[in-house]
């Protein structure tokens, strides 16, 4: 049964204008669809409207299909994907003329009900795309049918295998629209309707051929998207298959490749990657609702953050708060820092210009954003400070001393300590309630997740504050307990340590790595610890204490090459070499030191196999991140999946470590775990919550069901 309220209709003159009104997105589901056709039915029947204008409410005009007919197609083969074909058919043998009003975001199935549109208009703020392969899926809807008849099969294969929007200027410019307005968008798709109709027979993109292209002329194009989809998404098969079904748009009658599409998309939608990354894009909205989360008292919206600490991070984590059209104050106790700051943000900005990501303007415009200011001068007027020093306890310490004598009632002190005690520093400030940690991942502009660590004392109104922050800044903001590492990098020491003992027991570091990116890592552990530098690891090995009273095993060689200077990728020698692009080269000189280091401590070395290499490393991940989640220090098992693959380059298509783990099952890492301990020693003793869901033949998927149905209840 259609629902009108769903798809409101207003009459303008001889013009109809039909809005989809389903917030918060405007997703066509079921109910949207069947409104639409109703829509549209009532004004074919009424002889005095002449043409049509579609648009949706508020800043969207449809962000895609109900993700909950999708997910019940991915969790249940018995069902169909979301089936647009009727309504679009409907929209396209229109008899009178259909403008699409693209106000704000068009993306997935919005754009490809858009694209079955005989025109579009589209405001200037506008965001299209078919971002499709980000949930291990395609355009199943004629989207890989209709696009490159409008756009030409270049750019089809580059919006679609990258899953990235286009502005409407590049729309326009591309051909996907045909007018950009700046005013009011729904006033000049009337008139623009109101011309349509006077120009008689509207067109049909089916019918479009002269953007096409030929054989010949199209191949070079699908090999470089062939070897793009390799290279930026390597082991994912939803962006060969979006290959696969623009090639038969280019080669096929439109109906032929449509129903190829839809075999195409139907395989992908069965297919256990597309899986788990429905986990994973779920799981990133659920990271953002605490339930019960009080939000009265909260600060006011941040609008001036001051920054102390210029090097690295702070001037990362300045240019992300720039970026978002925040006002920025960045000090730091050294001149010379500070000016090595700017130089780097304003080197930044200008890469950004010369790769044509942003224009000239629009980097000066977020560069003024960013002032120089003495010591704690920015303090008292910012409703946010974040303390951006080395990561150093007893400076932080006096730093947060500083900041809570000098920052405004009310406002937010922050740390981006990556490891340390957020509760100490909360006891120092005087004002524990206002403490908070804001871990950004490196480099700070540019990475999404955001770790927000929870003290004891930290108040709701904070934490809400901090959720709000990291929505502003475009990130994933996770939160998470006050404990040593907090969950990220807490999981990331037995993980890197394993490696280094894996490379002290026969095998290289090229070897490990090379199992970790087949496994769909984006780097090796190996690569990963000379690019955050093998002194960071050095000094938090020393602020935690780590293996101090420790009778176990103990990593031995990354101290030596730390006393070496092989500091990684910032002095070209660590665990590789590297040359001036970057990229490792095995060096000799480690095999040897790791061979002298094992036999002085008697450590016998043999051929590791690459099932070893893979079990001992992601196991050790998977079974901290189990004790975390048992702890209470992540709330959800999917919390942990969010952090790992926004901030850790855990492979999408995996799920995220804990739903990689019920992909395996927990009985059988449970039971590897133990003897691996039998072998290895207790570093391998099960999580207590690992070991009682296997028992149960139970799953971290369904501990999160169990959770989510406590919080539910009244």
């Amino acid at each position: 049964m259609a629902s009108p309220e769903l798809v409101p209709v207003e009459r303008r003159g001889d013009v109809a204008v039909v809005r989809i009104d389903h917030p918060p997105v405007n997703a066509i589901g079921e109910e949207v669809r069947s409104a639409l056709a109703a829509a549209l039915g009532a004004v074919a029947a009424d002889p005095e409207l002449r043409a049509v204008v579609i648009t949706g409410t508020g800043r969207t005009f449809a962000a895609g299909a109900d993700i909950r007919e999708l997910e019940a197609a991915v969790l249940d083969h018995a069902r169909e994907p979301p089936d647009f074909h009727a309504l679009l058919s409907l929209v396209e043998d229109f008899a009178k003329p259909i403008v699409m009003a693209l106000n704000g975001t068009a993306l997935g199935g919005g754009l490809e009900l858009a694209m079955a549109g005989h025109y579009r208009v589209a405001d200037s703020d506008a965001r299209l795309g078919l971002p499709e392969v980000n949930l291990g899926i395609i355009p199943g809807a004629e989207g890989t049918q209709r696009l490159p008849r409008l756009v030409g099969v270049p750019k089809a294969l580059e919006m679609v295998v990258s899953g990235k929007p286009i502005s409407g200027e590049e729309a326009r410019a591309a051909g996907l629209v045909d007018a950009v307005h700046g005013g009011d968008l729904v006033e000049g798709a009337v008139a623009f309707a109101r011309d349509a109709a006077r120009r008689g027979a509207p067109p049909r993109t089916r019918e479009r051929g002269d953007r096409i292209g030929d054989a010949a002329s199209n191949e070079p194009h699908f090999a470089a998207a062939r070897a793009q989809a390799r290279r930026t998404r390597p082991h994912q098969t939803a962006p060969l298959a979006a290959i696969q079904a623009i090639a038969a748009a280019a080669t096929l009658p439109f109906d032929e490749g449509c129903r190829q599409e839809r075999a195409l998309a139907r395989g992908c939608v069965r297919s256990e990657q597309a899986r788990a990354m429905l986990h994973g894009f779920l799981a990133e909205r659920g990271a953002a609702r605490l339930p019960g989360l009080a939000t009265n008292g909260r600060p006011a919206a941040v609008e001036h953050v001051a920054i102390l600490g210029a090097g690295t991070m702070g001037a990362a984590i300045a240019m992300a708060c720039a970026n978002a059209g925040l006002r920025v104050s960045l000090s730091d106790g050294s001149t010379e820092a500070l000016t090595r700051g700017f130089s780097t943000i304003q080197r930044t900005y200008q890469s950004s210009v010369d790769r044509g990501r942003l224009t000239a303007a629009a980097a000066a415009e977020r560069f003024a954003r960013i002032r120089s200011v003495a010591g704690y001068e920015g303090c008292g007027a910012a409703e946010l400070v974040i303390e951006a020093v080395f990561e150093n306890m007893t400076l932080k310490k006096e730093v947060f001393v500083e900041i809570g004598r000098r920052a405004r009632p009310g406002a937010i002190l922050a740390s981006n300590t990556s490891t340390l005690d957020i509760d100490q520093l909360g006891a120092v400030s005087g004002v524990p309630e206002s403490v908070i940690g804001l871990h950004f991942f490196s480099p700070a502009h540019v990475m999404r997740l955001l770790e927000i660590v929870r003290g004891v004392a930290t108040s709701e109104g904070v934490v809400a504050a901090a959720l709000q922050l990291a929505k502003r800044l475009s990130k994933v903001g996770v939160v998470v307990r006050n404990a040593p590492g907090f969950v990220g990098n807490r999981m990331m020491f037995p993980y890197m340590y394993e490696a280094q003992f894996l490379a002290e027991e026969g095998a290289s570091p090229e070897q490990v790595d090379e199992v970790l990116t087949d496994f769909g890592m984006a780097m090796g552990i190996f690569a990963v610890d000379d690019m955050g530098g093998l002194d960071v690891a050095w000094r938090i090995r020393k602020e935690l204490r780590q293996f101090e009273g420790d009778d176990g095993r103990k990593p031995l060689v990354a101290d030596l090459l730390v006393e070496l200077g092989r500091l990684g990728q910032k002095t070209r020698k660590g665990w590789y070499r590297y040359g001036e692009d970057r990229k490792p080269i095995p060096d000799p000189e480690v095999v040897a030191l790791v061979e002298s280091v094992a036999r002085a401590n008697r450590i016998e070395r043999r051929p590791v196999s690459r099932e070893e290499i893979l079990e001992r490393t992601i196991y050790a991940l998977v079974n901290e991140g189990a004790r975390a989640l048992g702890e209470g220090v992540a709330r959800r098992a999917a919390d942990v999946d969010v952090i790992y693959l926004t901030g850790y380059g855990f492979p999408a298509f995996r799920g995220g470590p804990l739903y990689y783990a019920d992909t395996v099952g927990l009985g059988r890492i449970h039971e590897r775990l133990l003897a691996l301990q039998r072998e290895h020693g207790r570093r391998f003793e099960p999580a207590p919550l690992l070991a009682r869901l296997a028992r149960e033949g139970s799953s971290f998927r369904e501990h999160d069901r169990t959770l989510e149905a406590k919080e539910a209840r009244p």
